[in-house]
């Protein structure tokens, strides 16, 4: 797997069952992402670590729920539940993700009126995290994709991974859902194999 590196993105309390934004089953991927991790010669993660008060909270904007999509500083914004408050339980990873062996932690959406679903970039696209660069000097050219969720933070990286020029897969057994708005999961996944994203629909036998 030379010039691959795993990204794990958000395996995080309030991305899992009971957390303030849980994934159904997002406590059921955690022993995947463990078995995959050895095969990887460099694995980085992401952590979701917003600021109170977050501009993508619902809260966070009178007579808003959650699941509404408004413009936020001219693009469309979806608004969740607070979720993965820096500092909280809820922002912590889950206890049953080994991260030991991860190369780095990219954390992302600390910028209270910018969300970040990639982890390369924030939604507005104009503030890098420095994984890209973490990844070049590290020879990566194929970056394989798992965690949370799916249609949003995994999709947003994948995506940018493919615009700055590395080959994106997204292992979807070892990835879970939000599945809203409705259609939305179809609709991305549709988008993804269009660009070319790798969805690979199971997982290598020797694993």
């Amino acid at each position: 797997m030379a010039g691959r590196a795993l990204l794990v993105v958000d395996p995080q309390n309030d991305f899992c069952p009971q957390g303030a934004l849980g994934v159904p089953g997002g406590d059921e991927i955690m022993p995947l992402i463990n078995e995959l991790a050895p095969r990887f010669p460099i694995v980085v993660a992401t952590q979701d670590w917003h600021p109170a008060g977050h501009a993508s909270f619902a809260s966070s904007h009178p007579g808003r729920r959650p699941l509404e999509v408004i413009e936020l500083d001219g693009i469309p914004q979806v608004l969740w539940p607070d979720h993965c408050v820096a500092g909280t339980r809820g922002a912590e990873f889950h206890p049953g993700i080994d991260l030991r062996a991860a190369r780095a932690v990219v954390r992302k959406g600390t910028d209270p009126r910018v969300d970040s679903y990639s982890a390369f970039r924030d939604n507005q696209r104009e503030h890098p995290t420095g994984l890209a660069g973490l990844l070049r000097e590290l020879g990566v050219t194929r970056v394989v994709i798992v965690g949370l969720a799916t249609d949003y933070c995994a999709a947003f990286s994948a995506r940018d991974a493919l615009e700055l020029g590395f080959v994106p897969e997204i292992w979807l057994p070892a990835t879970r859902p939000v599945g809203a708005p409705p259609g939305h999961l179809e609709r991305t996944l549709a988008e993804l194999r269009q660009l070319g994203v790798v969805l690979r629909e199971d997982l290598p036998e020797d694993r």
